[in-house]
Parts: C-alpha cells; structure tokens; sequence
C-alpha cells in the first residue's frame, strides 16, 4: 500500500473523575492520534503518552518528534505490505516505542480494511468477548474507594485493581479485605517500591491477591526476581516488559508469574503477538492493560485480548467509565455479563472514528502530504 498522507492530531478530553496512581493524578487525557491516509483508506492509531514521562521516558512532546521527524518520512510517499515490513524497516530506533505503536496500530487499521478482515482475525484471536476488570486510583480516602468498589462490583466487574502507593497500601488492604473477603483483588505499584520494603510484600501474602503489578523499578527484572523468591504472591510485571527479549530474560529469572501487555509500552501489536506466543510456551498466563486510552487505543487492545492465552480480566472498560465524550462510533460499551464484545466479520460489532467528536476535542494538527 501507498501511504499519501500522515496527520498528527493533538487532543485533549477531560476525565469524568480524575485518577490518580503512584506517579501522577489525571483531569485530563492529552492524547496524540496518528491519521495515515492509503490509496482511498484512512487508518487510525493513538498514541498512549502522557503530557510528560511519568509512565516511562516517553511523553506527547518526545513521541511527536519521534513521529514528525523519523517515522513520516519513513512512510510518506512510500510503498509497503504492512505492518510487519513497517517493524523491521524502523528497527534501528532505540527505545520510543510509544511513538511507534501509534504509527504501527495506523498501519494495522489500514490493513483490516485492505484485506477485509477483523484484526482479531489477522492476529489470530480467539475469544468472541472479553472479560473486563476494573482499576481504581488512588482516593482521597478509604471510605470513598470502599464505596467505589462497591458500586463497580455491583456492576459485575470480574477483578478489582487498586493502585498503592508508600503510605497507602496496607492499611487500605486490611479495609478492602474486611469488607470484600472473597473478591477477585490485585494491586498495582506503578515502580513505587524498592527490595527495602521486602517485608511488606510478604505482610500483603496474608491478603489472598490475584498478583502484585510492577512493585519495583520500571526498568528492574533482577530484583523482582528476589522479591517473587521470597513471595507466594505472583508478581505482574508491566513496566519492565517493552520486548519479547525482556519478556524471556524475565521468564529466565522467574521474575514473574504473570505479565501485562500494552501493545503501546511493546511498540505495537506486532510485538505484543510475539510476547503473547512466549508466555503461552512458557504457562506465563497475560493479560492486557490500558493506559486511560481514547476510543481508538481501546477498540484494539480489545481485539489483542481475544488471542487465547490472555485468560485474566483486562483494564478495558467502558468508554463511559472515563469519558463523558469519545472519538469512536459506538462508545466502547460492556454486556450485562461485564464483558466485550471483540470485532469479527461475523458478528457485526464494528467501530468507526467520530470524526466530528475528533473535531471537538482537538488541541493541534499537523499534516503531512
């Protein structure tokens, strides 16, 4: 396929309800989308960075030069097969691989619509719906994330995720347990912890969680080694797992039991399939994070989660859940079952982007032609 044209489009949509991890607190999602026009075709990624590098060392600024300057002149006025090809001829790129799986996931769009087949198809999917979970940031107060899990268990949610921080973790665990001893229950860290609170991790084994999510440093696989050695809870590495290279190392060193794929964090689906096929050798269950995407990241992480060793609850949840506004047609949405429907060519769920809300909700664009 021809690439004709690359528009990068600045937007900024402000969260229901701000979130806030170990790292940051979010009012709004300053998102960058990636428009590549192909031959009549238009497809679409989002770029999951945030307004500086708070997740990993990536931010809108960095992944726009990334895009502007390496990857559109890549592409532009340029042929080529897909996806795949876009991987190896962008191979000599260090590291941003937020910036390039906004490019990636484009490419992929472009190539269900050349091809005429769902991407859960192209990847090779398996599942026809997907579970959700729900992930709760940090609250002001206990009460107040008592009460949110109540109202999102009330809802069918099949696991909870809460976000710990020093100073807000034990003591809230003792809380949830006492009022929801049975529930479905995993932590998320965010890098906020080092092998200093050792003694601590091992307290939270008396609290029957699903996993503990990258207690230790993003960039670390060593010493979440000797923390999961001196565990019985299983730890979720994310942060840590940028490669299908990282994802083995850590196996190797039984830094973990379970790993959580961002296509976004990997550098795209490409990767992510890869990552997926490792664990599934390795009997490392995955599952897919979110990264508080818009429409468009989201409708492809649910189509990544429908290959078949992805067998935990995911953070994709409904569009409203975030969002009073999003750039997708439908809203993503979940059944009465809490679950998502993934798009095939046979069930008829299919999504297309607002183009108007796009409209509204934009900062800046830059084309390329």
């Amino acid at each position: 396929m021809r690439i004709d044209r690359i528009d990068v489009i600045r937007v900024k949509n402000p969260f229901l309800h701000p979130f806030e991890t170990s790292f940051a607190r979010f009012v709004e999602r300053d998102a960058l989308i990636v428009k590549i026009y192909s031959e009549g075709l238009v497809g679409y990624g989002e770029c999951k960075a945030f307004h500086a590098p708070l997740y990993n060392a990536e931010d809108n600024v960095t992944c726009h030069h990334i895009i502007k300057d390496l990857l559109v002149p890549i592409l532009l006025h340029k042929d080529i097969e897909g996806p795949e090809e876009f991987m190896r001829k962008i191979s000599f790129i260090r590291g941003n691989r937020l910036a390039i799986a906004s490019v990636e996931n484009a490419l992929w769009d472009l190539k269900t619509q050349r091809e005429g087949k769902s991407l859960k198809t192209l990847i090779g999917g398996t599942y026809n719906e997907i579970k959700v979970g729900v992930s709760l940031g940090i609250e002001p107060t206990i009460t107040a994330l008592l009460q949110k899990i109540e109202k999102y268990l009330l809802e069918g949610y099949h696991r909870t995720k809460i976000k710990i921080k020093p100073g807000w973790d034990i003591e809230v665990l003792k809380e949830v347990r006492k009022n929801f001893p049975d529930i479905t229950l995993t932590i998320d860290a965010n890098s906020a912890y080092s092998l200093d609170d050792i003694e601590l991790f091992k307290a939270m084994d008396d609290f029957n969680l699903s996993y503990i999510e990258q207690p230790l440093a993003e960039n670390d696989i060593v010493d979440h080694a000797v923390l999961q050695k001196a565990i019985k809870t299983p730890i979720c590495l994310d942060e840590s797992i940028t490669s299908v290279e990282d994802a083995r190392r850590a196996i190797a060193l039984g830094s973990c039991k379970i790993i959580n794929i961002k296509s976004s964090r990997v550098g795209g689906i490409y990767e992510s399939v890869k990552i997926h096929d490792l664990c599934m050798k390795h009997d490392i269950p995955v599952w897919c994070g979110g990264m508080l995407e818009l429409g468009i990241g989201r409708v492809q992480n649910i189509s990544l989660a429908s290959l078949p060793n992805f067998t935990l609850a995911h953070d994709i949840a409904a569009s409203k859940r975030y969002y009073t506004e999003d750039v997708t047609i439908p809203y993503v949405d979940i059944t009465k079952d809490c679950t998502i429907i993934v798009p095939d060519e046979t069930n008829g769920v299919c999504y297309t982007v607002d183009e108007a809300s796009l409209d509204r909700l934009m900062v800046s664009r830059d084309v390329f032609k």
